[in-house]
């Protein structure tokens, strides 16, 4: 090749990409010329058309006298309208101008509105009419009239005929652009039919193909739309495209815009189509991979919603191009694949050990095995017109596998050597009476128990087909086959053998033994008794030899298994456990049947580790597992664990329990705790309330109580370590912690019952639960606390359902009543999180565990309903407890103390604690620990708090009310002191005045009348006694007194029983932890000593009273 060549060849290839340039915006200039040449002539014919139309001059009223008006011509012509096509403008044009239809107008109008017309008769359809309208002066007036009764809908009407509406909408646009309704007219109605149609639609957007009909057809007159091509080629090369004037500039903007809110719309419903579609998709692939099987169902709504989102995209897609709009990311249709992922599993085997189940791709254990299920005889070698009766059928048509089996069924050969035609097979299977063949036969099927080998089984296969094979002889063998013996199982493989040799040319005979199997397995699964265990094990062992050679279904076998677990107990258990020996490997190191192996295998051994099971089937199942999923690698050597070690954690953790408590606790204070290794392990185990059962944590923390006395150190290391676990928990909110996080917190409670901690830890794990990376603020979503958990609610109630039965009296009911403000707003700021809609309701059990947990606190307590009456009673006790501070200040106290909220704070109830006002300090004995070795460090602790809090100022409302008390005391202590003591009015008359001697019957009857008295006065130092009769009013006035001090004596001895009474009863309910409303732990306190009694006791009533009692 010459350097010249080779230049031009360069320059050649140079000019292809120049070449192509210019072809694309030839063609492209070409398709604008074509259209604007189009859009020209389509505007002026509208253009000549409507000024015909509105500048019209009709015929006189002598024209229509010459025409016909006759009834049947006219009648004629109106029922040709009601189905008028394009193809009858002509004729119907050619009738208009030879009848007289003055009468029949009305008539005219209604026919031509409520003709069912096609999009491509409209334009014949305007043609017609505006001849109607040039000639008849009635004929648009009427015309309107009907159209206004079809286009007049509501928004809250169904369209019955969307189909119509389209060409109908259409047409009537065409209308009043040809003028043969006025724009002051026609344009309201056409106005207001698209105002409603698109106001009607924005959410499920059913009317797409109605306006994007107008919009192609109409929209160029009525919103000056171009599509998007066009007007990108135009601005390409600064083509100006011409307009339709005849509606001006503001009015085609208006529907403009009408239409682009419309746009606006659907495209977000295509994006919330796309979300649930993705969101649907998700779901099925998780339920794909979990379950390793799909639905039906759930295939058949993930069809359906990618037809409603792909009819919507299209729809979508043409509105942008009209609209000249873009749709963006809506635009971009999400790619959806069904796929498995296969992944490592995780099985628990024992206790603790956890087994990953591993992948495997070869299902046989060695390559006899491999040979036996894989390498069959080819018996069409020994049918030569099998083949070529199978190589015909090939040639001539594409048949499926059931038909070629029917083939099959026809081609049976017969039992002679030779190989006979086939209506000598039908002949023969018509006479059944040879009795040579059925003792031939009968040796056969009495030969077959003996074929235990895969040379005798394959000649056997062979015998059959050249020997045997006719229909009835086929139904036999079946009926053989299936009923082996239940106590030969090693013949099982061979007969599944023998029938895999023989289905690619009998497939009837394994098409029978599988259904007859899978009938018989239903039988035993449905029967449910517990006998004939060696029958229900030949059928499952015989469908799993029948698996590995692809004659039974794998899904099938699959399902038996399914159904197997879902009931597993008993003979359930023996028959799974043989399915999955059989044909388990095969099915796990199937790609398509290894997940759900692998699923099943998992929820089998999960089965196991929940229920009580014998040995026997833990032995079984554990044998099977490993069968599907042997051990390819030793397991690794954990680190032994010290004896001394698991010792302490079996004694805690296995064996505690009530009865048993005493013996453990002995045994817990032989420990060295001396030894700071010992002493750790023993505490970290004393501190894993979540380590044991529930109904061994009471009997936990009693231990720990019990053992506090003896080991000071005990106690506040054992709460120390569970307020850090509550802590941690709280700073990883994953939901993998939450029974942990539960069994912790009861376990606190049970701790407070025993009083190892103080009523002041117990409400700063509450407060922190409730303050703890708490924004406060919807916008603000806390990483610690987001919207969709919930569970703190929960542990919240859980810690109240377990140790606030005891916060019922004193400062510790004020707190709890305090924090119950609090936890109620915490509650709500939940519960009115944007999170929750209406499809995403807040979690049900959660309300009722909160509502149940604060009614059984406190029974008459009216809860909130709202966020906002929280916030108010949480201000309204702001101000109540610290009018003086500011909101700053307050808000940064609360961030002292760990807080992230500045209206959930801990400082109403850390100032009631420390205080040394005298109600706390009361209480303080309760809530304190009992433990006497840990005084010193409480009262160091005492004094540090004290000393801080020492220098916060007192509020002035507590020195106000101080001062006013103690006013109010020393007066009234002044006052009664300055009181008069009531003299005492009745003295005893002394013996030496009374009269000695009695009165006879006639000193009685001559009586005076009046009370005798002894006036005693004085002369000197000795006292004289004088009586004398006093009248009657002075002694009765006298008496009533004397009744009034009785009754007032009484009075006073009924409040001083009461008092007596009240006194022992706040002693018991003090030493039992709970009131008389409320009944709490019955063990609370029994472990300590008991409160001394003072031996003087309280005061006796009746030896002060009397032993008189009052009713």
């Amino acid at each position: 090749m010459t350097s010249n060549e080779q230049d031009a060849e360069a320059n050649g290839d140079s000019q292809l990409p120049e070449n192509s340039s210019e072809s694309a915006e030839e063609s492209e200039r070409l398709n604008l010329s074509e259209y604007i040449s189009q859009l020209e002539c389509r505007i002026k014919n509208k253009s000549d058309l409507r000024t015909l139309n509105l500048n019209c001059t009709r015929p006189p009223d002598n024209y229509f006298s010459k025409l016909d008006s006759g009834l049947k011509k006219n009648t004629t012509f109106v029922k040709k309208l009601k189905s008028f096509s394009s193809s009858q403008l002509d004729t119907l044009t050619k009738d208009l101008n030879t009848l007289n239809l003055t009468k029949y107008i009305s008539e005219v109008a209604a026919a031509l509105a409520e003709a069912k017309l096609k999009m491509s008769d409209i334009s014949a359809a305007i043609n017609l009419c505006s001849a109607l309208h040039r000639t008849y002066t009635e004929f648009s007036s009427f015309f309107f009239e009907n159209w206004q009764k079809i286009l007049t809908f509501k928004a809250t009407d169904k369209i019955a005929n969307s189909s119509k509406l389209r060409v109908d909408l259409r047409f009537y646009a065409e209308l009043v652009s040809v003028g043969i309704f006025t724009n002051k007219t026609g344009l309201p109605l056409l106005g207001n039919v698209l105002t409603v149609l698109i106001n009607m639609d924005k959410e499920d957007h059913n009317n797409i193909p109605i306006l994007l009909s107008f919009c192609k057809h109409c929209g160029e007159d009525y919103a000056g739309l171009v599509p998007k091509k066009i007007k990108d080629t135009a601005e390409k090369y600064n083509i100006t495209i011409p307009r339709n004037a005849f509606l001006p500039a503001e009015k085609q903007a208006a529907v403009r815009s009408l239409l682009k809110d419309y746009f606006a719309s659907l495209v977000k419903h295509l994006l919330t189509e796309r979300a649930q579609l993705q969101a649907l998709h998700t779901a099925n692939q998780r339920t794909l991979h979990t379950r390793g099987e799909l639905s039906q169902e759930r295939k058949d709504q993930l069809e359906q919603h990618q037809a409603t989102y792909d009819k919507l995209l299209a729809g979508a897609q043409n509105f942008a191009e009209v609209l000249g709009e873009e749709l963006g990311e809506a635009g971009e249709p999400p790619t959806l694949t069904l796929n498995v992922t296969e992944t490592q599993g995780t099985v628990t085997i024992g206790g603790n050990e956890e087994y990953i189940m591993q992948a495997a791709s070869d299902p046989w254990q060695d390559e006899d095995t491999r040979t036996f299920y894989t390498s069959l005889p080819d018996l069409k070698v020994f049918m030569p017109n099998y083949q070529l009766k199978e190589a015909v059928k090939n040639k001539a048509e594409t048949v499926t596998e059931e038909m070629l089996d029917e083939d099959i069924k026809e081609d049976d050969l017969s039992d002679s050597e030779e190989i006979p035609s086939v209506p000598d097979v039908e002949q023969e299977e018509a006479q059944p009476s040879n009795v040579s063949n059925r003792y031939a036969l009968d040796a056969f099927l009495n030969e077959l128990p003996n074929c235990i080998n895969r040379e005798l089984i394959d000649n056997a296969a062979v015998d059959f087909v050249l020997n045997h094979n006719t229909k009835n002889n086929r139904k036999k063998l079946t009926r053989v086959l299936f009923s082996v013996a239940r106590t030969r199982l090693d013949l099982l493989p061979f007969y599944s053998r023998f029938a895999a040799i023989l289905y690619p040319v009998l497939p009837d005979v394994c098409v029978d033994l599988c259904q007859m199997l899978k009938q018989d397995f239903k039988y035993h699964v449905r029967k449910k008794d517990q006998i004939n265990i060696e029958s229900k094990i030949k059928v499952v062992r015989f469908i799993g030899e029948l698996v590995k050679f692809n004659l039974y279904s794998k899904m099938e076998a699959l399902y038996c298994l399914k159904v197997l677990l879902h009931d597993f107990k008993h003979h359930h258990i023996e028959m799974a456990c043989n399915l999955l020996e059989t044909c388990g490997r095969f099915l796990y190191c199937n790609s398509d049947t290894h997940q759900r192996t692998m699923i099943y295998l998992q929820q089998m051994m999960r089965k196991k580790t929940v229920s009580a099971l014998d040995s026997r089937y833990v032995t079984q199942i554990e044998n099977a597992f490993y069968y599907v999923c042997p051990p390819e690698a030793p397991a690794q050597p954990k680190e032994e664990e010290p004896p001394m070690h698991q010792f302490i954690r079996k004694i805690l953790h296995e064996d505690l329990q009530k009865s048993n408590e005493e013996k453990i606790l002995r045994l817990m204070r032989k420990l060295n705790w001396e030894d700071a290794e010992v002493s750790t392990v023993a505490i970290l185990h004393l501190a894993g309330g979540w380590r044991v059962r529930a109904s061994a944590r009471r009997a936990l923390a009693r231990l720990t109580a019990e053992l506090s006395a003896w080991q000071e150190a005990v106690a506040p290391a054992v709460v120390d370590t569970i307020m850090e676990e509550v802590r941690l928990t709280m700073e990883d909110p994953h939901p993998r912690y939450n029974q942990r996080r539960i069994a912790t917190v009861r376990y606190l409670g049970e701790l407070y019952n025993y009083k190892l901690l103080d009523s002041r830890d117990v409400f700063t794990v509450l407060y922190s639960f409730i303050t703890f990376g708490v924004s406060n603020d919807h916008s603000n979503v806390s990483p610690l606390d987001p919207p969709e958990n919930v569970f703190r609610i929960r542990l919240v109630c859980a810690l109240l359902e377990t140790c606030g039965a005891y916060f019922n009296s004193g400062s510790s009911k004020k707190r709890l009543d305090y924090f119950i403000v609090f936890f109620q707003n915490y509650y709500w700021f939940k519960y009115s999180d944007p999170y929750w809609t209406e499809e995403n309701k807040f979690p049900i059990y959660v309300k009722y565990i909160y509502q149940e947990c604060l009614t059984s606190l406190r029974p008459k307590l009216t809860l909130f309903s709202s966020w906002q009456q929280c916030k108010d009673a949480i201000e309204e006790l702001r101000q109540t407890l610290y009018p003086e501070l500011g909101e700053e200040e307050y808000e940064n106290e609360d961030q002292g103390e760990d807080s992230m909220v500045d209206g959930l704070d801990t400082i109403v109830e850390t100032d009631d604690e420390t205080d040394n006002n005298p109600p706390i300090h009361e209480e303080s004995s309760d809530d304190d620990p009992l433990t006497e070795n840990a005084g010193n460090e409480e009262s160091e602790m005492q004094n540090v708090d004290m000393s801080i809090e020492s220098k916060r100022p007192a509020p002035v409302e507590d020195v106000e009310f101080e001062s006013a008390f103690e006013k109010m005391v020393m007066e009234n202590i002044a006052e009664r002191q300055r009181e008069n003591r009531p003299q005492q009015r009745d003295i005893a008359v002394p013996m030496t005045c009374r009269q000695t001697t009695k009165k006879t019957y006639e000193q009685l009857l001559q009586g005076k009348e009046g009370v005798e008295f002894v006036l005693m006065v004085r002369k000197g130092t000795k006292p004289q006694y004088k009586s004398f009769n006093a009248p009657p009013e002075l002694a009765s006035n006298l008496q009533q007194q004397a009744l009034a001090d009785k009754q007032e004596m009484e009075r006073v001895k009924r409040l001083t029983l009461n008092i007596s009474e009240r006194q022992e009863e706040e002693e018991y309910s003090a030493e039992s932890g709970g009131g008389s409303e409320r009944t709490g732990n019955p063990n609370r306190g029994q472990h300590m000593r008991q409160k001394y009694q003072h031996p003087k006791g309280a005061p006796d009533a009746d030896l002060i009273f009397g032993p008189k009692k009052f009713k």
